[in-house]
């Protein structure tokens, strides 16, 4: 099972997560990542420490650096840049986030590589973008795609504070992002054998995420309202509470086609011909009376009864909201390809899988992540052996 991507050599110089996400992705697909690190190691590797888990246990590396090889090299010397100039010769793809003023200063920015290697496709990921005065500006993604792209905000309840970020949320859509980028410069490259420069930003990432709203605004000037639960406009599309304390969430986006089935669900038939409520625009403006009336009737059973229940309305659409142990012994998270077993030795280590699956050249890591400059003796031996 070595994935679409088998035969692909790539290079990756990234630190914490965004670029090595993108060359995690790569490997999952069955690419061959050789990940340059200085001395003292991509940063990322104290994730273990900072989250109290200790020196040997570090979860979120593992997660984007499974499958990659590890080379240690100086690129404040001379000899180490020629080195990475020499890997960059031999590859097909460079991945990396690290500020292209940087690259630059390292004789690694596109244009120097471009003129060793024309086959190179070369992908970076930055905070905002290659152009413009913020263009080297230092970002993680909590300060471009979270605050700055404007999520946080519009996550934001009148009066509240923003909300925290989870972990690497920008990272990992934007390093998602990158490595089907680089994936169509590669099919690019098929067909004229030219290489490419590939960029994202977290930027552009948050924005993208946010797009139905931005996209409002630009075509129309007119922002989206940010709902309030106890308020909403269309009550089949809202969250509540169960008697054992569970929330789930209605998802009813037609109103039409999606209130009947709960009319039936909470054994309230008759509120398809009360005035009140009959069709979308009277439900609008009673919605705070139909929510409170729904909030004390879901009340009344755990979520097991009700899920029965949903379960019986094909056109009852819903999901449960999920802590992330509820995720983790939930089938279908398993059956739909949530984790992945990752082989290291005689066992193998559960980790989360990249979000694709491929049927005709399925995929599967290879091993954990690379303690550092593991693997540096091979491939400079290798590199060397074939000049």
């Amino acid at each position: 099972m070595s994935g679409p991507l088998e035969g692909v050599k790539a290079v990756e110089l990234g630190v914490w997560v965004a670029g090595p996400a993108a060359g995690g992705i790569l490997a999952d697909w069955g690419a061959d990542v050789v990940k340059i690190e200085p001395p003292s190691g991509d940063p990322a590797r104290m994730w273990g420490r900072m989250l109290g888990l200790g020196p040997d246990v570090n979860p979120p590396f593992e997660m984007d650096n499974r499958s990659k090889r590890s080379v240690v090299l100086d690129l404040g010397t001379p000899e180490g840049r020629e080195t990475a100039l020499e890997f960059l010769c031999d590859a097909d793809v460079f991945v990396t986030n690290i500020r292209p003023a940087a690259l630059q200063r390292l004789g690694l920015d596109f244009q120097a590589v471009a003129a060793r290697n024309p086959a190179l496709v070369y992908g970076i990921v930055t905070g905002y973008g290659l152009e413009g005065p913020d263009a080297d500006r230092p970002a993680y993604d909590v300060a471009a795609f979270w605050a700055r792209a404007g999520i946080a905000d519009l996550l934001t309840r009148p009066g509240d504070t923003p909300p925290f970020q989870r972990g690497g949320m920008g990272d990992h859509s934007s390093g998602m992002t990158l490595a089907a980028a680089i994936c169509a410069a590669l099919v690019s490259r098929n067909r004229t054998g030219a290489g490419q420069l590939v960029t994202t930003s977290l930027y552009r990432q948050g924005a993208y995420t946010v797009s139905f709203d931005l996209n409002t605004v630009l075509m129309s000037g007119q922002s989206i309202a940010i709902g309030q639960r106890e308020t909403m406009n269309n009550p089949c599309m809202n969250n509540y509470a169960t008697a054992d304390g569970r929330r789930f969430w209605i998802v009813g986006l037609e109103v039409t086609r999606h209130w009947p089935p709960l009319c039936r669900a909470v054994g309230r038939p008759e509120w398809l011909t009360d005035n009140r409520f009959d069709t979308p625009r009277a439900r609008a403006a009673n919605a705070t009376e139909l929510i409170a009336e729904l909030d004390r009737i879901f009340a009344t059973r755990t979520l097991a009864e009700w899920s029965e229940i949903f379960d019986g309305e094909a056109d009852f659409f819903w999901a449960p909201v999920n802590t992330l142990d509820d995720v983790l012994v939930d089938d279908q998270f398993h059956a739909a390809g949530g984790v992945v077993y990752v082989p290291d030795g005689d066992d193998s280590i559960p980790m989360v899988a990249s979000p694709a699956d491929f049927y005709g050249t399925p995929a599967q890591p290879r091993c954990p992540a690379p303690e550092l400059g593991q693997h540096t003796d091979e491939v400079l031996a290798a590199l060397r052996g074939e000049r």
